[in-house]
């Protein structure tokens, strides 16, 4: 259990980190990237600060608290999805793809608008829906690759 732990956290890390730099790559390509308005990781960020000490997020500190709430989520998706792969196989259907577009319809289309960190689905442009299908499609396939191959190198 503990390696696949270990798998699963690594795995969603290293897919985090892919996940940030498809974007960064291909955000233009979506038409991404120009708004002024805090990513949902932000807005996140800021919404658990504010219930432990009343306050927001600091200008100073916003985009450090986003990437810790991005980099958190993806090694807590990353230890589900190997505990629940070791239990049941089919979960890495299409190499982790299936679960990366089940991330991106589960946190873009249900969390972020239901706790109000962004628009609800019907809101969203299609290139913005298609952006971050993407995303999540890099961070399936990374997350399931990170944990093959680290499983094989444990074994």
């Amino acid at each position: 259990m503990t390696r696949t732990l270990a798998a699963g956290v690594t795995g969603g890390l290293v897919a985090s980190l892919a996940m940030n730099l498809f974007q960064r790559v291909a955000a233009p390509a979506f038409g991404q990237g120009g708004s002024n308005d805090d990513p949902a990781t932000v807005k996140a960020a800021d919404s658990v600060t504010r219930r432990v000490t009343g306050e927001a997020v600091t200008q100073k500190h916003r985009e450090t608290a986003g990437s810790l709430v991005h980099y958190a989520t993806g090694a807590a998706l990353g230890a589900g999805y190997a505990l629940a792969a070791r239990r049941w196989p089919q979960t890495t259907a299409g190499f982790g793809l299936a679960y990366g577009v089940a991330i991106a319809t589960l946190l873009d289309d249900a969390a972020v608008p239901a706790f109000g960190w962004g628009p609800a689905p019907t809101d969203t442009p299609p290139a913005t829906h298609a952006y971050g299908l993407a995303s999540h499609a890099v961070f399936g396939l990374a997350l399931e690759g990170t944990r093959r191959g680290i499983e094989a190198a444990l074994d």
